[in-house]
């Protein structure tokens, strides 16, 4: 298990996008075969 955190200036990112890019983080740290392809 890996605990992650995100950190970003909410007046540049919005929530959803910080949200959407740790979601394909974790996907990617999970399945990382996908990273080649």
């Amino acid at each position: 298990m890996l605990p992650l955190s995100l950190s970003y200036d909410h007046r540049v990112i919005d929530g959803a996008d910080g949200a959407r890019f740790i979601t394909w983080l974790k996907n990617v740290l999970e399945t990382p075969y996908h990273l080649l392809m």
